[in-house]
């Protein structure tokens, strides 16, 4: 393991090796290293990986700059070719989602079929993805209420607490997500107090976080002078409007001051899932 960590520099070095995009198992080291916060990752891609030339192409490099080598390769001869190379210039290589096969393989009792990049398919949920990002970008910013009463999430906020680009990954789980921004002493439009279907959540920031977005949102659109927008005594004003208008309808609210998009993301689908049972245990009744 030496050879694949610097301790000088507290860096280690992974070559992600895959015949399709490379995409499943990048995730995979993603959230692995994420839990060791002060080592640094210096990573190297290497994605459609379909040949014997491309195979000895990566030992080679590899040999020349060790790392720990995470694949994804589903040919067996071109997978053994790669972890012969790996044995033979002694560096250490891994395929994450053996096991999970494996798993699925004696559950289901069957064999499985090697299909390169059959994850990425065009299958009935691809195109469901695809509907749930138009929607998501028809729907954005307040626009087309009247058919708002088709989404599963209406996201509503003040300015800049990421309710767009909450709508867009959540649109990549195949969630149609509208949002409706807060504006302050402007009412919420009447319509959406009567949907039924849509789950609707409200996103809270942090005062102090939010100027400094809006600031930086200022400085980029070239925008010189002060504004009520960055102004902190009317920003926290919005944040208590804000709070008062979720505590009054009882909508979930996350607060979204140290929370990534995924986090958040993944907070939502957490409230959609309690939601939906809630909702099958009233109808049970």
């Amino acid at each position: 393991m030496n050879k694949i960590y610097n301790k000088k520099t507290n860096e280690i070095t992974i070559h992600i090796v895959s015949d399709s995009t490379g995409e499943t198992i990048n995730r995979a080291v993603t959230a692995t290293i994420a839990q060791f916060p002060s080592v640094n990752k210096e990573e190297v891609f290497w994605p459609m990986i379909r040949s014997e030339k491309q195979v000895d192409e990566v030992v080679d490099y590899v040999s020349k700059r060790p790392g720990l080598v995470v694949l994804s390769i589903l040919d067996e001869a071109h997978r053994k070719r790669l972890e012969d190379g790996c044995n033979k210039i002694n560096v250490p290589f891994t395929s994450p989602l053996d096991e999970l096969y494996e798993i699925f393989k004696k559950s289901l009792s069957l064999s499985r079929t090697r299909i390169v990049g059959s994850q990425h398919k065009l299958d009935e949920n691809y195109f469901k993805k695809v509907e749930a990002f138009e929607y998501a970008m028809q729907h954005d910013d307040g626009q087309k209420i009247d058919t708002m009463k088709n989404a599963d999430v209406i996201l509503v906020g003040v300015s800049r607490t990421s309710k767009t680009p909450t709508s867009i990954y959540l649109a990549n789980k195949g969630l149609k997500v509208a949002n409706i921004p807060l504006v302050a002493n402007t009412p919420l439009p009447k319509e959406i107090f009567a949907f039924s279907k849509p789950i609707i959540i409200g996103l809270l920031k942090d005062p102090r976080s939010l100027l400094h977005v809006r600031q930086t949102r200022l400085n980029v659109m070239g925008e010189k002078h002060l504004t009520q927008y960055a102004d902190l005594d009317s920003i926290k004003l919005e944040i208590v409007q804000a709070r008062k208008i979720y505590t009054k309808y009882a909508w979930p609210s996350i607060d979204v001051s140290r929370r990534s998009v995924e986090e958040t993301s993944a907070t939502i689908i957490q409230i959609i899932n309690s939601k939906l049972l809630e909702r099958r245990w009233f109808l049970l009744l």
